[in-house]
């Protein structure tokens, strides 16, 4: 495990990382005995900090929960990053890609409570009950740790590489439609790049919710009443660069789109 000095001094180079929009060095080559606590520990200084200067906590995200983002980063279990108010963006918007590093899209929806979530016991059926609404969400992810042999240590100590979400589409209620059969192909630039269908979370998306309230029990922690969770990704993430034009179709749940300048 690391020393408190070493996660503090981590915690801030990813606060000037990004502020700088720049990357660091693999946290685990030059800290091979870091672990996933550790991980979480310096990802709370830096949210920490960040709600001291003022940025107000709106959700979480969380991370790798299908096969098809496990494989395209190599692993093998979820994560969890929190997401501010200023990181939101509404279906149409122009986004400066000079503000993220990496920037990779990824296919989601994203859960609105309507009550909060608690561990140690959180269900599918806990999830289903407290949500108000599900609705159509990329996300914008931001790497700020070199990417070749990346780890879920790493990973997590950089917020879950969140940088911020799309939001649009249908807003539905959860038991107005099968949340395991959303279909979505995600284009950039007018061709398909990637299809999935929601079932790909955990077989149901609000089962990533479930583990998210049960993981953060663990650190002291729960999900409240008016929370945005992103639930994961069911399409590996597609690469975008200024001048890309991204858009989402969800059938019945609508259309999201954004661009990169």
């Amino acid at each position: 495990m690391l020393t408190s000095e070493q996660i503090a001094q981590i915690a801030e180079e990813l606060a000037e990382a990004d502020r700088t929009h720049s990357v660091i060095p693999r946290i685990t080559a030059r800290f091979p005995e870091a672990t996933v606590e550790d991980s979480y520990a310096i990802q709370g200084i830096w949210r920490d900090k960040n709600l001291e200067a003022g940025r107000r906590l709106v959700g979480r995200k969380i991370g790798l929960t299908s096969k098809a983002m496990q494989q395209a980063t190599g692993i093998t279990e979820p994560d969890y990053g929190v997401m501010f108010d200023d990181t939101v963006w509404e279906s149409g918007s122009v986004i400066p890609a000079a503000d993220f590093s990496n920037i990779r899209i990824e296919v989601e929806l994203a859960f609105v409570l309507k009550e909060p979530l608690e561990g140690p016991a959180c269900s599918l059926f806990d999830v289903l009950r407290a949500t108000e609404y599900v609705t159509p969400a990329l996300e914008v992810l931001n790497s700020h740790i070199e990417m070749e042999g990346r780890t879920i240590v790493d990973t997590i100590s950089d917020n879950a590489a969140y940088g911020g979400m799309v939001l649009g589409g249908r807003p539905m209620r959860p038991d107005d439609i099968d949340l395991r059969w959303i279909g979505a192909m995600l284009y950039r630039n007018e061709q398909i790049e990637e299809t999935g269908v929601s079932g790909g979370v955990l077989g149901h998306p609000g089962n990533g919710v479930a583990w998210l309230a049960n993981k953060m029990h663990q650190h002291g922690d729960r999900l409240e009443a008016g929370e945005i969770i992103l639930a994961g990704s069911f399409t590996r993430p597609v690469w975008a660069t200024a001048g890309d034009s991204i858009l989402c179709d969800y059938g019945p749940m609508g259309v999201i789109s954004c661009s990169f300048r």
